[in-house]
């Protein structure tokens, strides 16, 4: 009879992302986005009223109170956030318009095994000229990618509340 020896690895190791990588750095993403701009940190932290009006507005929960914002010069704002992939953290950022319309999104880090086919500027694109108020969702306005539809939607769904993070708090 053969002996079977079973290796037994740590469970971190067995669910540890394939690939992470980092695409561009905060400030690598602004100059991206804002060629040649002054942008000064202008951090938001919501209270409670805050979270839930942006919440309602964007259809999903706010995870954290905290976000991390720049004002650009001439107008606009940068803001750099997070969201959970599949079971890793999507680090991404957008850049508004002065009237709150989606410049550009770019994605600054993933970590996730698949669905990294969200760094597509193609699939990207789709956002750009979006408006605080109008519908943002998966499948709706926003075309899926088969094998990264839990990427695709929380990107869309932290995009939805950075619009409505403008529209709430930021143009005020």
């Amino acid at each position: 009879m053969r002996r079977v020896e079973w290796l037994w690895l740590p469970v971190a190791a067995l669910s540890a992302p394939a690939q992470a990588t980092q695409y561009l750095s905060i400030e690598q993403a602004q100059a991206l986005m804002f060629p040649g701009a002054q942008l000064s940190e202008a951090p938001v932290t919501l209270g409670a009223a805050e979270m839930a009006a942006i919440a309602r507005a964007a259809g999903s929960a706010v995870a954290h109170p905290a976000y991390r914002v720049w004002r650009v010069e001439g107008g606009g704002f940068f803001v750099a956030d997070e969201v959970i992939g599949k079971h890793e953290l999507i680090s991404y950022a957008v850049g508004l318009q002065p009237d709150g319309a989606i410049r550009q999104v770019e994605v600054l880090a993933y970590r996730e095994s698949y669905g990294f086919e969200i760094r597509n500027e193609r699939w990207r694109r789709q956002f750009v000229g979006r408006r605080p108020g109008a519908p943002l969702r998966l499948a709706r306005e926003i075309q899926n990618i088969s094998g990264a539809t839990l990427s695709c939607a929380h990107l869309t769904e932290g995009v939805a509340r950075i619009l409505a993070l403008y529209d709430l708090v930021l143009r005020h």
